[in-house]
């Protein structure tokens, strides 16, 4: 069962793409705090223990998926289904996508503090996120308000 589950794992687009997003959030994290110099090992380790929790709860999750043999695929529209091309998605891939989210916004969060060109709708919707839900405001806003 554990070389199944090790097949599974090396072998899912999911948790490919969630691997990549989470490096390229984690580069460019540490470039905005290079840029910034704000390098602080305290919040380098708070996320890398994050970020290495999240992958083994996916770990956990694959396990779980083989042993129960979910499947919520019927969930989800079937045109969405077909453009996808999946057989299958499991709490394991449900997780992922939801991960895949959450450091979609930590990737454009960190590409807009960083002053990377950012669509400006989405700049936007960054800079009220994060004025709304952290204490983390790109240069531009402060000097706004003022």
């Amino acid at each position: 069962m554990m070389h199944e589950i090790i097949l599974l794992l090396e072998h899912n687009s999911f948790i490919k793409i969630l691997i990549l997003a989470v490096t390229l959030d984690t580069v460019l994290g540490v470039l905005r705090a290079l840029k910034e110099h704000k390098f602080n090992s305290s919040a380098g380790i708070d996320g890398a223990i994050r970020k290495s929790a999240m992958l083994l709860s996916i770990c956990l999750l694959m396990a779980t998926d083989v042993v129960m043999n979910i499947n919520m695929l019927f969930m989800m529209p079937e045109r969405y289904v077909k453009l996808l091309g999946i057989q299958k998605l499991g709490v394991c891939e449900f997780f992922c996508i939801l991960f895949v989210l959450y450091e979609a916004v930590s990737i454009l969060k960190n590409m807009t503090l960083c002053g990377l060109p950012v669509p400006v709708k989405i700049k936007k919707w960054i800079q009220k996120f994060l004025e709304d839900m952290t204490t983390e405001m790109p240069e531009e806003s402060e000097s706004e308000e003022k």
